[in-house]
């Protein structure tokens, strides 16, 4: 039986969050979540939108899960519609669309991989033909191989994990930029790694790092232009990644370094990027927003 952390929602009604998971290994990145037990919670039933987002339109990469699913369907719950960017997991993606659709809002699925710097634009011209703008970039996907030595980490490991997590950051901002409009938002998903460090992935959390030098920068050089530039940096939460880069045994223990003693859920994490994408947030740029459990970090 799988320990369970009860939290209230506002309708007072307790809900579980596992504690601990069951050993399991997907062998192949990205993973896909519907091989996952239990599965991520993605939507908390709880969240009432308001119409934050009414009328923005949304490119989520790495939409199809975890993280990106959950961001899908809050930004959906605020009144948006979204563009979610995949490289393979169709059946998480359609799982995605359907859940973002029973809030009413449209989901377009652009499958290919970001690696490409030529797939960037082409996001860029799918979304503009099926939707006929772009207020949000959310910038979300990421690869992990752990190593317990950076001897062991290969060119093509070194090369796999950069192209994947920093440089579609690049080629997907430079597509999409002639199009945003004043009060436009970039949201990256960086990680807490970048501020304390992890023995087993050097690789990436530099990239990581690296992510967190891009959202400074960046929103130093498009602050006139009235697009603001931020991220989020989350601690260990239950995604595909996990159980597609670490082990069945390391799984057994995810997250309970943390100080709630615990991994966090892809649903705890939505409302920061729903923050960031809209005008609650519009004094803020350049920022990096930590929903971790508790890790301390130097910001």
């Amino acid at each position: 039986m799988i320990p369970m952390y009860p939290y209230y929602s506002q309708e007072t009604k307790c809900k579980q969050v596992p504690i601990t998971f069951p050993p399991q290994h997907q062998d192949r990145q990205p993973g896909l979540e519907y091989l996952m037990n239990p599965l991520p919670i993605s939507d908390n039933p709880a969240y009432k939108g308001s119409g934050k987002l009414n009328g923005k339109i949304a490119i989520i990469t790495g939409g199809d899960s975890g993280i990106g699913r959950a961001v899908a369907i809050g930004f959906a719950k605020e009144g948006a519609d979204v563009a979610i960017v995949y490289l393979y997991e169709r059946k998480d993606a359609e799982t995605t669309r359907q859940m973002v659709e029973q809030y009413g809002r449209r989901c377009l699925l652009i499958e290919g991989d970001l690696r490409q710097p030529d797939f960037s634009a082409e996001i860029v011209k799918l979304t503009l033909k099926y939707y006929g703008k772009i207020d949000v970039l959310v910038l979300n996907q990421g690869v992990q191989f752990p190593q317990k030595s950076i001897l062991d980490i290969t060119n093509e490991q070194l090369e796999d994990t950069y192209r994947t997590n920093i440089f579609p950051h690049f080629y997907l901002t430079k597509a999409a930029l002639p199009y945003l409009p004043h009060g436009s938002s970039i949201i990256s998903t960086a990680s807490v790694t970048a501020y304390a460090g992890a023995p087993l992935l050097v690789d990436y959390s530099s990239t990581k790092g690296a992510i967190v030098s891009f959202t400074r920068s960046l929103s130093l050089q498009l602050v006139e232009y009235g697009i603001r530039v931020n991220a989020v940096a989350p601690g260990p939460i239950w995604t595909p990644l996990i159980v597609s880069s670490y082990s069945a045994e390391y799984v057994k223990t995810f997250g309970l370094e943390t100080p709630m003693k615990r991994a966090g859920q892809p649903f705890e994490l939505a409302p920061t990027y729903i923050y960031l994408a809209s005008d609650d947030s519009s004094f803020v740029t350049g920022q990096v927003l930590h929903v971790n459990g508790g890790v301390m970090t130097e910001t």
